[in-house]
């Protein structure tokens, strides 16, 4: 071994270089807890700490311990937290921490800490130390050199280069973020880059707080009913189409808890319901507020459904299984900071990564718990969201032949579509046992569900898609499933009966601020109950698709989207044995 490094130089500098991400991210791969991304970056961005020693080759070795210095406090944060949670250290991490107080990060490391992590300290500290001292100065002559640093910069810079340089109606900041997003997963930009990443989304959120700090309180806010619920659930979905749901028709059985549920008459099932936007934040930027397609300002202008609920009396528990902490996701945050307490359980820089939605129901169990005397519990699971081969264990893979799979999905396209079925699955045991916790209360309560949209995969013949895409959309991006689930008790100080015969009624949750208040038994100046999908009142609008930043684009649903279901599907409807023994 020792004569590796004055034989191989450069490549013996490179594998000291990489040793401090590749220690955390070879496990992360290897446990299947996220893809290859990670690992791939790291291999790529470790090439930029080379350029130094080529330039300068006398001063290897103090380039090297000045690197190693560098990355070994977040190397070794990173491996202490995949120890302990077998997850990625990221930037939503970085969130909580800054959000947590000295009390709270004193008592994190006296409940975590183990004797072993001294030793394995010490031996993850010795590798790079023995490395560093085997090192030697690459031998090239200048041109080589030259050449290869170059080399190393066009690949560990080409995000920047091909952002600025190649790709039309960027800005430098475009090319900036476009670095730093494909450096993040390497040590020690994964501390760096996420830090940045924190201030950023906190200032963005603190803007949008101000706003809504400034926005005025609904006038002649009331209780409508006798009785208001003492426990309201929302529970929001992610990427989940109705049509993939047994519960809906679907031939494999997808939900067979929810089917169960709906034998006994335990839910009411709304069947035709769509959302305005095939996408999370713009749609729940709709369905969490009074904005609506042809009014998106009044998303910062009016209360939004959380200021409702505390104006009413409610405490609010936002438990999330989404990220915390990224570009897209600071609107989400912000809607969690509203609430009252907060849980959040995903601190993955990305999505193709294991994170299981029963995460949630420890803390939601906890939640039910709390003596206020209205609470109010939103859970925001991560659903059926791509990669679906992360959404589920392994022990609900229950759909993985060709049973009940379309003859227009080819071989190399079924693994996919079986895998979202199997999200489905997962899905439905999720929704499932938070009813069931729910129920256990025996309290008056009421629980509603519905993704935020719907997903499309390989649902249609001919061109074969996987995804959302708002310019070309079909029902399945936008079909949903809405779910309503009340306690006895609720029931007993409540009519609900024409609730079940609103099921068929078309709805757009654009509007479901409205429903929701009418579901509660709330009445205030401004609601508007023929926009409540239950209410006596009700009258059919026109459901709008489409961008309302870009009137143009704004379409009716029916009028864009002429089939409400996938085509008939050629295949005879079978569930194998094996299948039916696992439900």
């Amino acid at each position: 071994m020792t004569d590796f490094p004055k034989k191989h130089p450069l490549l013996w500098a490179y594998l000291f270089a990489a040793y401090f991400s590749l220690c955390y991210h070879i496990p992360i791969y290897a446990t299947g807890m996220s893809g290859s991304i990670g690992l791939r970056e790291t291999i790529l961005m470790s090439l930029m700490w080379l350029i130094p020693i080529l330039l300068l080759p006398g001063y290897t070795r103090q380039f090297l311990a000045l690197s190693g210095l560098i990355m070994w406090p977040a190397a070794v944060i990173s491996v202490f937290y995949f120890i302990i949670y077998g997850q990625e250290f990221s930037q939503s991490t970085i969130f909580i921490v800054f959000e947590s107080n000295v009390v709270e990060g004193s008592e994190f490391v006296s409940s975590y800490w183990q004797w072993w992590f001294i030793p394995v300290l010490l031996l993850f500290t010795a590798v790079p130390i023995w490395m560093w001292r085997q090192a030697r100065p690459v031998t090239f002559g200048q041109r080589n050199r030259l050449a290869y640093a170059a080399l190393f910069a066009l690949i560990a810079f080409f995000p920047f280069i091909s952002t600025a340089l190649i790709k039309e109606d960027t800005t430098l900041n475009d090319a900036v973020y476009h670095q730093m997003k494909r450096m993040e997963p390497a040590a020690p930009w994964n501390l760096v880059v996420g830090y940045l990443k924190y201030r950023q989304q906190m200032a963005g959120m603190t803007a949008l707080l101000e706003k809504n700090r400034q926005v005025k309180p609904l006038q002649e806010l009331k209780a409508k009913v006798a009785t208001l619920p003492d426990t309201v659930v929302l529970v929001l979905g992610e990427s989940t189409n109705r049509q993939r749901m047994s519960l809906y028709g679907y031939h494999r059985p997808t939900t067979p808890h929810l089917d169960a549920m709906q034998a006994n008459n335990e839910l009411m099932v709304f069947r035709d319901v769509v959302t305005p936007r095939p996408y999370t934040i713009e749609a729940l930027q709709q369905i969490l507020s009074f904005a609506e397609p042809k009014n998106p300002e009044l998303f910062f202008t009016k209360p939004n459904l959380l200021n409702m609920m505390q104006q009413a009396g409610y405490e609010i528990t936002w438990i999330t299984n989404q990220q915390t902490q990224t570009r897209r996701n600071t609107m989400l945050t912000t809607f969690s900071q509203l609430a009252d307490h907060q849980v959040y359980l995903n601190n993955n820089r990305a999505q193709n990564a294991n994170q299981y939605d029963e995460v949630v129901l420890p803390p939601f169990a906890e939640t039910l718990k709390s003596d206020a005397a209205k609470k109010l519990i939103i859970v925001h699971l991560l659903g059926t969201h791509r990669a679906y081969e992360h959404r589920f264990p392994e022990t609900y893979r229950q759909f993985n032949d060709t049973l009940g799979v379309p003859e227009w999905v080819t071989p190399d396209l079924r693994e996919d579509y079986n895998n979202y079925d199997n999200a489905i699955l997962y899905n439905d045991k999720v929704v499932s046992s938070l009813i069931q916790a729910v129920q256990n209360q025996h309290d008056n309560s009421l629980l509603v569900y519905f993704a935020d949209h719907g997903e499309e995969v390989y649902d249609y013949p001919g061109n074969l898609f996987a995804g959302r895409n708002e310019a070309d959309p079909t029902s399945a991006m936008y079909t949903v499933p809405f779910i309503v689930w009340t306690s006895p008790a609720f029931r007993q100080t409540r009519d609900i009966d024409h609730w079940r015969s609103a099921a068929d009624r078309p709805y757009s949750i654009a509007h479901f601020i409205h429903t929701f208040a009418d579901m509660v038994g709330l009445d205030f100046a401004g609601m508007d109950e023929r926009a409540s999908l239950v209410s006596k009142n009700f009258q059919a609008r026109p459901r709008l698709i489409g961008d309302p930043l870009n009137a143009q684009s704004l379409k009716r649903y029916s009028d864009v989207i002429q089939d409400e279901k996938p085509p008939t599907q050629t295949v005879e409807h079978r569930v194998s044995k094996d299948i039916q023994r696992a439900l």
